[in-house]
């Protein structure tokens, strides 16, 4: 027994001490060679400082809207709603934002809405849309902007980041550098 309790006792220090320095300085290794040195990305725009690797609300017709925020895009507070496609509160919500979303966008059918502009994601705070999320509005901030279709498809093409090494993840475009961008179309 003696034999078991020591190993343990090793086995909790020796682990203590790589969790808590040895892969921290990892990380925080590999952070420092990242962009913006592990830190938030922040875009400075009309005299105003915003996060671009957290979500922000943009429900104004004349924006491509964000990804809907289970906690309101506070980011004290990161998280899902923990509510599951079966639970009737949830499926309330997100029939809501559909028929929201078809209010603001009548030329679209229902089956045509990308997910991510429906859903949030589990964080709460995804600041990316899909590129298919971004074409759909195109028709709505046309129409109200007077922009040009095609100048709109552009814009998205321009914004929409490739995945990691053509690899990992899916394409996206984050909502934040769209619409600043699609500001200084005008």
């Amino acid at each position: 027994m003696k034999r078991n309790l020591f190993s343990a006792i090793m086995l909790t220090i020796v682990t203590l001490l790589f969790f808590s320095g040895v892969y921290t300085f990892v990380v925080w290794g590999i952070a420092q060679v990242a962009p913006n040195k592990g830190k938030g990305e922040i875009i400075e725009a009309n005299g105003k400082k915003y996060y671009a690797n957290i979500g922000q609300l943009f429900n104004d017709d004349k924006y491509f809207y964000s990804r809907p925020s289970a906690v309101g895009y506070n980011a004290a507070g990161s998280g899902g709603s923990n509510k599951g496609p079966s639970n009737n509160e949830y499926l309330g919500q997100v029939k809501a934002r559909i028929d929201t979303f078809l209010v603001h966008n009548p030329e679209i059918d229902k089956s045509e809405i990308p997910i991510d502009l429906v859903t949030a994601s589990g964080s709460g705070l995804d600041p990316n849309i899909s590129p298919k999320a971004a074409t759909v509005q195109i028709k709505r901030i046309a129409a109200i902007r007077k922009i040009p279709s095609e100048k709109l498809t552009k814009l998205i093409a321009d914004q929409t980041e490739r995945p990691l090494f053509g690899l990992f993840g899916p394409e996206k475009i984050n909502v934040l550098k769209l619409n600043l961008a699609l500001d200084n179309l005008n």
